[in-house]
């Protein structure tokens, strides 16, 4: 498998595709283990030809961000893999059972069972390359800080980003980062951004640190938390910047949208995908109503006198109304039947590789009808695909 997914790599074409955006922005939700699916539709994009010029994540959307600006164009996708491949590897002493399922006659629980397996060994024994459990337990820990307010030590994270990760070409400037994270002492949601700040591993490895699992990030004297603990995707950053045209491609791990649970594992996974979901309709019901505001603006300053229209600030009023096209396509992970509630740390390769194919097929899928990258038209200005696998 891994020999067919090396040759599909090195025949992905390298010359990108134009497009009618000042902005193609890639934007990455939180959500742990699923973000493998993240990458998937990284794949796809690249293939496609499409490079993103603005990356904005949060959590394991940061990492997988770090992972793209942070790599030659034509690494990324091999880079991702192997950030992927190290971080859902099968820490030693621990069964793999990986493609046990596939030869035996119920392999459809088998999934669920190697999933579970895998969510136990992240539980117990960490990650290769992305943490390790703290002994003694936070509980009985005899020192203050990290080790009394955290579950697991991250600093294998540090080592796997130092190691895939240029960060002097993620600074560069060539693709803008932003990646968000919670400020401990205010609560306030904080956005680290190349454009205003020289971003380091600890930048993205306080977007992912969720308590109590994982511990805080002091940088320049604040302590960091996962962004998710506020809000678990930044659209909301992208779509309230300077207001340029814009193609976004959101690719979510929660689904707001949901049966209703039968029992209490159920209970727990909906109100996992519940609480982390993106707020998408709100956003984009925001954006639009600027752009009626926009509208309304240009049809007021038509009214005004040739004079009045060439005043400095009714000049920059105008600047400002200027016309902007959006057009976000929505990307959901929808789960699978035979995973539960821990879905988000079942860190096993098999899972793993199950994400990235859903993410590479759902972008495929999306992008075979060419009319998705279409600017929406002028009386509406803003346009959003949702997209979701019926399967």
């Amino acid at each position: 498998m891994l020999k067919v997914m090396r040759e599909q790599i090195s025949s992905v074409p390298q010359a990108s595709t134009p497009l009618p955006y000042d902005i193609v922005a890639l934007v990455l939700q939180g959500g742990g283990a699923l973000g493998a699916y993240q990458a998937g539709v990284y794949e796809g994009l690249h293939e496609a030809g499409i490079r993103p010029n603005w990356l904005a994540g949060i959590s394991i959307g940061a990492l997988n961000a770090a992972i793209i600006a942070g790599s030659p164009e034509d690494q990324r996708v091999e880079r991702l893999r192997e950030f992927w491949e190290t971080i859902c590897a099968c820490p030693a002493g621990w069964p793999a059972g990986e493609g046990l399922a596939d030869a035996l006659p119920f392999a459809f629980d088998m999934r669920s069972l190697h999933n579970a397996m895998a969510a136990m060994r992240a539980l117990f024994q960490g990650q290769p390359g992305f943490f390790k459990p703290r002994f003694p337990s936070p509980f009985w820990s005899p020192f203050s800080g990290d080790a009394a307010t955290s579950f697991y030590d991250t600093a294998p994270l540090q080592r796997t980003l130092e190691k895939l990760v240029d960060f002097d070409r993620l600074n560069a400037g060539e693709v803008r980062v932003s990646v968000g994270a919670v400020n401990v002492r205010t609560g306030n949601l904080t956005y680290f951004d190349t454009t205003e700040h020289k971003l380091g591993p600890k930048h993205f490895m306080a977007s992912g640190a969720l308590p109590p699992g994982f511990a805080a990030v002091e940088i320049e004297g604040e302590h960091y938390w996962d962004g998710g603990v506020v809000w678990n995707t930044p659209l909301s950053r992208v779509l309230s910047s300077e207001p340029r045209d814009t193609l976004t491609f959101q690719v979510d791990l929660w689904s707001a949208r949901g049966r209703v649970p039968h029992d209490m594992m159920e209970v727990s996974s909906r109100q996992k995908d519940i609480q982390y979901s993106s707020r998408t309709r709100a956003i984009t019901d925001q954006a639009l109503r600027m752009q009626k505001m926009r509208q309304a603006l240009q049809r007021a300053i038509q009214e005004l006198p040739e004079r009045a229209r060439q005043d400095p600030e009714i000049r920059a009023i105008a600047d400002m109304a200027r016309h902007r096209a959006y057009n976000i396509i929505h990307l959901i992970y929808q789960s699978k039947i035979y995973e539960g509630q821990s879905k988000d740390y079942e860190f096993g390769l098999s899972a793993m590789r199950a994400h990235w194919q859903s993410g590479l097929d759902d972008i495929r899928r999306t992008l075979a009808d060419p009319r998705r990258l279409d600017p929406p038209a002028p009386e509406l200005g803003i346009v959003t695909h949702d997209v979701h696998r019926r399967d």
